[in-house]
């Protein structure tokens, strides 16, 4: 891909957009950078491109500058159908995302990951197991690493792993994973999307161009999935409903059952993932899918697997404090995962939802509610919209802030019950993101265990 002299704009600057200025700029592009916020909100993020000949349009966006560009990189933060966009697709100007931009500059195989919900726990799964079968691999993407940083770095892998939203696949073009993952489709971002639909298509784009010598790993048991199977033209690997008549992963007894072709066939220990929890077996499952399929080997699966620690923001149990077990699950962030979680806890649960909507049906959980649920605390914008759907399904409390809907939640709670935090909602009304949001229920259940003692 021939950068030198070429206008290219970047419009976003989140890591992904300040890492491929950056790129763009060293290799001679003249980099225009444009983002909605102004100097002052940006003041951090500009001073990584101190230094280099880039032109900043901060505070808005000019039509002119996207019309005249060579090409435009778009980060995913930004919506790919805002009118700049339009216009600049009509004149005829490429529109790409960072993944397209720096799958153009990688020569080695990459293992892509896709879903709703669990993308970077496989996807950071799928690392160690190849890791530890003896690979040098990248891991980056949605996962906060980005792909261009790989691009850019002195030190080059066997293999590159690559968490993608489905925001990062509206913006690809050739991008071509070998080994290409999708873990699940529910409702999610219909704030962005005009209807589910368009949300599976942006899902499945994971696929489309892959050769019949690629591999697909798919969820045997989500219609949505199922769906979109027929259409796609690599190597299919089914788990979590693996047919006789397929290739994939089944459970066996104590064993996973892999059998990956006429005359491959393995079987991995299923106990050397006990401690992820059975809400992570899917993600096991499909990780262990998906590196058998890179290149890995059982032994390595099985030893990444016995060292993996779940990772923060996903039902992770904070502190049991007269009792009462506290459960930051704030990574959360839409209907089904709340779903996942509610199916996987067998306490009692006072649950704390809320943030910003995405446009979900919360009343998809009314069933699951009644079942699991003792008391709900609502907070952040959506607590009018969460109440409207569920609130009469169990009684219902509003809170005005963490503090408040922990203090409520832990005033409802009972010894062998647990406060979990898991909001079906973005962070962004309150929170910088997922992880804020979870650090400051951290926070505050730490004050009350100060409290209690």
């Amino acid at each position: 891909m021939n950068i030198q002299g070429k206008h290219i704009v970047i419009v976003g600057l989140g890591k992904s957009g300040i890492s491929a200025a950056r790129f763009l700029s060293r290799r001679h592009a003249r980099v225009t950078v444009t983002d909605m916020a102004g100097e002052k909100a940006l003041k951090e993020k500009l001073e990584q491109l101190k230094g280099l000949d880039i032109r900043q349009e901060l505070g808005g966006h000019q039509v002119k500058t996207f019309e005249t560009a060579d090409l435009i990189v778009l980060s995913p933060g930004v919506p790919h159908t805002i009118e700049p966009v339009n216009r600049a697709r009509k004149k005829g100007v490429p529109v790409i995302g960072e993944i397209e931009l720096a799958s153009r500059f990688i020569g080695e195989p990459i293992v892509a990951v896709t879903g709703t919900n669990g993308k970077t726990t496989t996807t950071t799964m799928v690392g160690e197991m190849l890791r530890c079968s003896g690979k040098k691999v990248f891991v980056g993407g949605n996962i906060g690493n980005p792909l261009i940083g790989y691009v850019d770095g002195d030190e080059k892998a066997d293999i590159v792993v690559v968490e993608l939203s489905s925001f990062q696949l509206d913006t690809i073009d050739t991008f071509r994973p070998s080994v290409a993952v999708l873990l699940n489709i529910a409702e999610d971002h219909m704030d962005r999307y005009p209807d589910f639909g368009g949300y599976i298509r942006s899902k499945a784009r994971i696929f489309e161009n892959q050769h019949p010598d690629d591999q697909a790993v798919l969820n045997g048991s989500d219609a949505s999935v199922r769906a979109i199977a027929g259409s796609i033209r690599s190597r299919r690997l089914w788990f979590n409903g693996c047919p006789e008549s397929e290739y994939g992963v089944v459970m066996d007894g104590g064993h996973m059952l892999f059998r990956m072709g006429p005359e491959r066939t393995c079987r991995i220990r299923i106990s050397c993932a006990e401690h992820l929890g059975r809400h992570n077996l899917e993600n096991v499952a499909a990780a262990s899918l998906a590196s058998l399929a890179a290149g890995a080997t059982p032994e390595g699966i099985e030893t990444a697997m016995s060292r993996f620690e779940s990772l923060p923001h996903r039902l992770e149990s904070v502190a049991v404090i007269n009792g009462v077990e506290y459960v930051n699950d704030s990574k959360a962030t839409n209907v089904a995962a709340v779903a996942k979680a509610l199916e996987s806890l067998e306490k009692p649960v006072v649950l704390i939802m809320g943030g910003r909507n995405k446009g979900s049906d919360f009343s998809l959980l009314e069933p699951l509610i009644k079942a699991r649920v003792k008391q709900l605390v609502v907070m952040g914008e959506a607590r009018e919209d969460i109440l409207n759907a569920i609130g009469k399904a169990v009684p219902s409390l509003s809170a005005s802030s963490m503090s408040d809907a922990l203090r409520l939640a832990s005033d409802c709670a009972s010894s062998g019950d647990a406060v979990v935090l898991s909001p079906a909602c973005s962070s962004f009304d309150m929170f910088d993101s997922y992880g804020h949001r979870g650090n400051i229920f951290r926070k505050a259940v730490e004050a009350l265990r100060c409290k209690s003692q």
